[in-house]
């Protein structure tokens, strides 16, 4: 700059000086051009110092992303949670609850990100601490903290069927929530956290048919040997009105053989079919026909439990706590078949009971062994008709394309 100024000012005064002093600016140009080229071959100065050394490389600044962001609040316990870093590695990461408890998590093989490998709780604060490590070995440490979603309370699902049993072809599978009611702008959401597998793939859809459960069933009747697995993600899961899933549950079983209760209420008959063939015709008595709530209800019912000996309550019908034998459970409106040694008078000709249908000792005492959970039974020829007020389970009663609506989802659900 020093030349530029002289240059111009000495040119206002005469052409001599202002060729000598251009000349001048050209050799010192001339000279620092060649100490460039002369540093680009590695020349010393006089102290021996190498002017061409490459500069040391500066080191990149660590950049730390944190999912979800450092002072999250409401976070669902079931998403990703992830610590990564950019031009540099972590070190010693850990996640620490409120509680005290160390949360499960790997990194990844270059340790640039590290994920955790459990759920988190709900209405917890969780911790970050470790370190970030530069390219030139650098630590500085990591900082960070979130908080999870406090439920106003938990949702458990309990499923009908048990692991590694064995259930008959009409088995229906539910899952109850017990006291909770479930809004409707939730069903789908709750029923596309379900799933059932089949080893056939049999067609089959879930159904609200109440606020507090959902049951699913086959079209048809199960094939025997069918396995099948349920399970419901309910863990995180936002069920409605500050409630959310308390957990995850599942269950694996199987369809056992086709066994089949044919009751007819005019015939005062029961016939027990096993793989489609007759193996037993016994004289019955059933619900007193002349008295409607009486009646055995017409209508596909399940086998849902057997009793050696149960303690039977009709106040309506006058007693209470009347021990009778070898009791199956068809329905949750009191009707069961069972041994009735004071009706035998009456089987296979009139119908006495209050719902029930009466066989002999000898013959309850045979079916009892005989019958499996899930078993269908087929019941016809009285006037009441098994229905919703009729409790569990009445799945059968309803046909195939209304059974469908029943879906949150849809068909297939």
């Amino acid at each position: 700059m020093g030349v530029e100024r002289t240059t111009r000012h000495v040119t206002r005064r005469g052409g001599r000086t202002h060729r000598r002093l251009l000349a001048i600016a050209f050799t010192a140009t001339t000279a620092v051009a060649l100490a460039a080229c002369s540093g680009g071959q590695g020349s010393t100065d006089a102290g021996g110092k190498d002017e061409g050394q490459a500069p040391v490389p500066v080191a990149k600044q660590v950049q730390l992303k944190q999912e979800p962001g450092d002072g999250s609040k409401l976070i669902n316990p079931t998403q990703p949670i992830k610590l990564s870093v950019q031009n540099g590695s972590l070190a010693d990461v850990a996640l620490n609850s409120s509680s005290g408890a160390k949360v499960k998590g790997e990194p990844d093989a270059q340790n640039r990100t590290w994920t955790t490998t459990e759920p988190l709780g709900y209405g917890k604060t969780y911790t970050w601490s470790g370190n970030m490590v530069s390219s030139d070995g650098r630590q500085s440490p990591v900082k960070g903290s979130f908080s999870t979603i406090d439920p106003t309370s938990t949702v458990s699902g309990h499923i009908n069927t048990g692991d590694d049993q064995t259930y008959g072809i009409a088995m229906p599978i539910k899952i109850d929530f017990g006291q909770n009611l479930i809004p409707q702008s939730k069903r789908a959401d709750v029923e596309k956290a379900l799933k059932v597998e089949t080893s056939n793939n049999t067609e089959g859809s879930w159904a609200w048919l109440d606020g507090s459960s959902v049951h699913w069933r086959p079209k048809g009747y199960w094939e025997p040997g069918t396995t099948v697995k349920v399970s419901a993600k309910l863990y995180g899961l936002d069920m409605g009105n500050g409630k959310f899933g308390s957990d995850d549950v599942s269950s694996a079983f199987k369809i056992g053989s086709s066994q089949i209760v044919k009751g007819d209420t005019d015939t005062h008959r029961m016939q027990v079919f096993k793989d489609g063939k007759m193996i037993e015709d016994y004289p019955a008595s059933y619900g007193l026909d002349s008295v409607l709530w009486r009646n055995t209800r017409s209508g596909t019912h399940v086998v849902m439990s057997k009793h050696s000996t149960y303690l039977m309550n009709n106040p309506r019908g006058g007693y209470e706590d009347l021990p009778v034998h070898w009791a199956v459970r068809i329905s949750n409106n009191g009707e069961f078949i069972h041994a009735l040694p004071e009706s035998t008078w009456a089987q296979g000709s009139t119908n006495v009971s209050h719902g029930c249908v009466n066989l002999s000792n000898t013959r309850a005492k045979q079916y009892y062994d005989f019958a499996q959970i899930g078993d269908p039974v087929e019941i016809t020829g009285s006037n009441a008709k098994l229905g919703s007020a009729d409790g569990d389970f009445y799945d059968w009663a309803i046909p195939w394309d209304q059974w469908q609506k029943k879906s949150a989802v849809g068909s297939g659900g």
